[in-house]
């Protein structure tokens, strides 16, 4: 098994190559022989079945995983009842595409805490996503894992240890770690082959080794500030995290994870550096 590199979302790449519908993006894949997608719902949820189910059968004959990032309106911690009601339809409907599309994982953002403690917050991501969970079994929907997101700015909830906790709540939650995110929250941090190493050790102690192993992975290099992340930059551009590390690590420890790239526009042919990296290290093992 190996690990699999591919972009979120459509790369400056594959419509300068003359594509224009995402219904391509397998058939561009495969020829770039990349093997992840990750089609994004983040601005809401549009796509038609058709569509959908298009893009499923095209990936599945090009080998590529398939992964959704769910909407940005998703706030877990809010106190507004209609919020809520609207976060749990916005869960519902990615459930439903990724049915359509073949996507076995959805990746989203928890939200802010507003004007609560973190601790507090916290408490109400969990009694609103134990009603998600519930929901999400009562409609058939298990078999599709959530996964949420460690998140770049320090006024967002997304720590590793709070993604860890929510992971926790049940079989079908698994997390997506973006190490650009973690770059920029810590300040400039997770550069050194040990930092990505404890990221992989904390969660194979807490949820398992195999969860660590088939780890789900946002990539790309991040302008950061005081407060956080800024802006995505490419991988020609002088920001970190490095890939290098994080690469060498996943070959030499055997972790087949799924590296989706967020690079700006590049995220087609920095996903491609990351692989061509991973498998040139494990055909030399």
């Amino acid at each position: 098994m190996y690990a699999n590199f591919g972009p979120a979302g459509n790369p400056d790449a594959f419509y300068e190559a003359g594509y224009k519908a995402s219904v391509d993006m397998p058939a561009w894949l495969g020829k770039q022989k990349l093997t992840a997608y990750e089609y994004q719902c983040s601005r809401g949820v549009h796509i038609k079945e058709e569509t959908a189910r298009e893009i499923g059968r095209q990936a599945e004959k090009y080998g590529i995983k398939l992964s959704i990032h769910a909407p940005y309106f998703i706030s877990l911690a809010t106190e507004d009842e209609k919020i809520t009601a609207n976060t749990q339809n916005h869960f519902m409907r990615s459930l439903e595409v990724a049915r359509w599309i073949g996507a076995d994982r959805i990746v989203f953002h928890m939200g802010g805490p507003g004007k609560q403690t973190r601790t507090a917050a916290m408490l109400r991501v969990k009694r609103a996503f134990s009603a998600v969970l519930e929901l999400m079994e009562q409609r058939g929907f298990t078999g599709v894992y959530l996964c949420p997101e460690t998140m770049g700015k320090q006024n967002q909830l997304g720590s590793l240890e709070e993604v860890v906790d929510i992971c926790s709540m049940s079989k079908w939650v698994t997390p997506t770690v973006d190490f650009g995110h973690l770059h920029a929250v810590s300040g400039g941090q997770y550069i050194t082959e040990s930092e990505f190493e404890s990221v992989f050790d904390i969660i194979g102690e807490k949820l398992g080794a195999e969860v660590a192993k088939q780890l789900h992975i946002h990539f790309s290099r991040i302008e950061f500030t005081k407060g956080g992340e800024k802006r995505h930059w490419t991988f020609v551009d002088d920001f970190g995290p490095p890939h290098e590390p994080l690469i060498t690590l996943c070959a030499k420890r055997g972790f087949t994870p799924r590296v989706i790239c967020e690079s700006a526009g590049t995220q087609g042919i920095d996903a491609k550096v990351m692989q061509e990296l991973y498998l040139s290290l494990v055909n030399t093992k």
